[in-house]
């Protein structure tokens, strides 16, 4: 008998994750951004990482275009940056530090990580995409991890 989808949710909640804002510029310039716990590595040769977005997103069809993402891995004080991102607001970005980089795409001040990505492919996943993405560039802070388990967000201990 198949699980139900509360049932997957609850196992999923035990597995704590970096939070993510993923970011991107469509070709008319407009800026996109998603909260995005759906991330890991691939491979480190070549230095290829996954992230995984919702086709209902408003934003999936700009992210599927755009060739290029930054996947910005929040810091521990960034949970409002996290929130703002996982809201239907038109301008995510309106009160939130950011920079573009080389290929236009928006770069969050304050993560914890950076890296800047060429859209290598898109996968089916059921009501999701996969995206395989090929790193070109990083930027490692020195500020700890903001978390997600269980529901909430988590810090990390001392």
């Amino acid at each position: 008998m198949p699980i139900t989808n509360q049932e997957f949710r609850n196992a999923l909640a035990t597995f704590a994750s970096g939070v993510t804002v993923v970011t991107a510029a469509a070709a008319d310039g407009k800026l996109y951004g998603l909260t995005v716990s759906a991330f890991c590595s691939v491979s480190l040769d070549p230095p290829l990482v996954l992230i995984c977005i919702e086709k209902t997103a408003r934003c999936h069809e700009a992210f599927k275009e755009s060739g290029k993402i930054v996947v910005n891995v929040l810091a521990e004080d960034q949970r409002h940056v996290s929130e703002r991102f996982a809201t239907q607001m038109d301008d995510k970005f309106e009160g939130i530090e950011y920079s573009l980089n080389d290929a236009g795409t928006p770069v969050l001040e304050g993560a914890a990580t950076v890296l800047e990505c060429a859209v290598r492919e898109s996968l089916d996943g059921g009501d999701h995409t996969i995206f395989i993405l090929e790193v070109e560039d990083t930027e490692v802070g020195i500020s700890r991890p903001l978390l997600y388990y269980g529901g909430n967000y988590r810090t990390l201990g001392a």
